[in-house]
C-alpha cells in the first residue's frame, strides 16, 4: 500500500481533514459576513479580527492533526493535549520533553505520552487525590475508634464472665469444670486481644503512610517545583502570620517585589532551559537572606516576593539592593554552549505594610514601585511612597 492510500485510511489523517473542513466552513462564513458588513467600518474591523482568529485556529487544528498523524498517535484527549502544548508552547515542561525525545528517537508513542504527562504532573496535587487521602484517614480513625470500643467491651465482658465463673469455685470441691471454662474464657480473650493488636498495627502503618502522603501533598501545594521556594499560596499564609506577629510585638513589616529584567529575551536568545537555570540562580541568591523573619517566595513567572518582619521599608530596600548588586556583578555562562550571557539583573519595589490600610494595598504599592524601577532604567530598587 502506498503512502497516499495509507494516509487516507488513517483515523488521525481523517481528524485532520475533518478539522480542516470545519475550520474552512467557519472561515467561509466569516468571509461572507465581512462582505455584508463592508458598509459599516466598525463591524468590518470586528469581522476582520474574527476572520484572523478563525484562520489562526484553523492552522492550529491542522498542525495538531498533522502532529498526531505523523507519530501515529491515537486520537485521545491526552495525546491532543500534549500536541497542543508542544505546538503552542503552552507548557514548557511538555515542550522540552517532546523536543528531547524527537532529537533522540525522532518519534513519540502513545505510551511515551502517558509517561511524560505523568512525570510533568508529579508535583500536582489534585483535589480528588487530597479528598481520597482524607477519606482514608477518616476511615482509619473510624476503625481505630471501633477497635477501641470493641476492646473495652471485650475487656468488660471478660471481667463480668470471670467474676461469674469465680462464683462457681468451691473450696475443696471439684473445680475442674469451672477452671476449664476459665481457661477457655482466657484463651478467647487473649485471641481477641491479639486480633485487635494486629489490626491496630496495620492501621498505624496506614496512618504513617497517609501522614507522609499528606505532608508531601502539603509541600507540593505550597512550594514551587522549579526553584524550590515557597509559592504564592504559601506566601499569602506567611503574610497573615507575620502580620499578626508584627502587630503583637509592635514591629515593622515590609514587603518587596523583585522581577528579573528582560527575562523574555533570556528565554528567546538562550532557550527555556537556560531561563530556568537563571530563575533558580536568582531564587538561590534571594533565599540566602531568608530566615524566620524574612520570607522569600516565587510569586509567578520571573517575579519573586519578599516579606521582612522587624525591618523598615528603607532597611528592606538595603537588604534587597544588596542581592541586586551581587547579581549584577555576576558573569553567568550559558551551560549549553559555554558562552557568556549578558548581565542578568532584577528590579524591585518595596513598601511598608503598615503605611497602608491593608496588606493588599501594600502589595499593590510595592508592585507600582517595581513598575517605576523598570520604567526608569531597570536594575534598581525603588521605595514606595507612604499612602495618603
Amino acid at each position: 500500500m502506498n503512502g497516499a492510500s495509507s494516509s487516507a485510511a488513517s483515523p488521525q489523517h481523517g481528524l485532520t481533514n475533518r478539522l480542516t473542513r470545519w475550520a474552512r466552513g467557519l472561515s467561509s462564513k466569516g468571509e461572507i459576513e465581512s462582505h455584508e458588513e463592508e458598509a459599516d467600518p466598525h463591524r468590518a474591523r470586528i469581522g476582520s479580527i474574527a476572520h484572523r482568529e478563525i484562520t489562526r485556529r484553523r492552522k492550529l487544528y491542522e498542525d495538531i492533526g498533522d502532529f498526531l498523524f505523523a507519530h501515529d498517535l491515537d486520537l485521545t484527549p491526552l495525546n491532543f493535549g500534549v500536541a497542543h502544548d508542544y505546538i503552542t508552547g503552552a507548557h514548557i515542561g511538555v515542550e522540552k520533553a517532546v523536543k528531547a525525545v524527537l532529537t533522540e528517537r525522532g518519534k513519540i508513542t502513545n505510551s511515551w505520552v502517558e509517561t511524560v504527562v505523568a512525570e510533568q504532573r508529579t508535583d500536582e496535587v489534585t483535589p480528588e487525590a487530597l479528598a481520597s487521602m482524607l477519606c482514608k484517614v477518616e476511615e482509619n480513625l473510624s476503625e481505630f475508634t471501633g477497635l477501641m470500643t470493641e476492646s473495652r467491651n471485650s475487656a468488660k465482658d471478660y471481667g463480668a464472665a470471670l467474676q461469674e465463673e469465680v462464683k462457681g469455685l468451691a473450696p475443696g470441691g471439684n473445680n475442674e469444670p469451672v477452671l476449664s471454662r476459665l481457661v477457655a474464657l482466657t484463651r478467647s480473650m487473649v485471641e481477641k486481644t491479639r486480633q485487635v493488636e494486629t489490626q491496630l498495627r496495620h492501621n498505624q502503618k496506614q496512618n504513617l503512610a497517609l501522614k507522609s502522603s499528606l505532608e508531601s501533598a502539603r509541600r507540593a501545594a505550597e512550594h514551587d517545583h522549579l526553584t524550590g521556594l515557597p509559592n504564592r499560596r504559601a506566601f499569602e499564609a506567611a503574610l497573615q502570620q507575620e502580620l499578626t506577629l508584627a502587630k503583637e510585638q509592635n514591629e515593622q513589616l515590609s514587603v518587596a517585589f523583585c522581577d528579573i529584567d528582560h527575562f523574555k529575551q533570556i528565554n528567546d536568545i538562550h532557550g527555556h532551559d537556560t531561563g530556568d537555570r537563571v530563575l533558580k540562580f536568582v531564587a538561590g541568591l534571594l533565599a540566602k537572606i531568608s530566615n524566620d523573619r524574612c520570607h522569600v517566595a516565587r510569586h509567578g513567572g520571573e517575579e519573586f516576593v519578599m516579606l521582612f518582619r522587624g525591618k523598615t521599608a528603607a532597611e528592606a530596600c538595603e537588604a534587597v539592593d544588596g542581592v541586586r548588586e551581587d547579581l549584577a556583578t555576576r558573569s553567568l555562562v550559558n551551560r549549553s554552549n559555554g558562552e557568556r550571557m549578558e548581565r542578568v539583573s532584577f528590579s524591585a519595589g518595596v513598601a511598608n505594610v503598615f503605611f497602608y490600610d491593608d496588606p493588599r494595598s501594600a502589595l499593590k504599592a510595592a508592585d507600582r514601585a517595581l513598575y517605576l524601577a523598570k520604567e526608569h532604567g531597570r536594575n534598581r530598587v525603588y521605595l514606595a511612597a507612604e499612602a495618603d
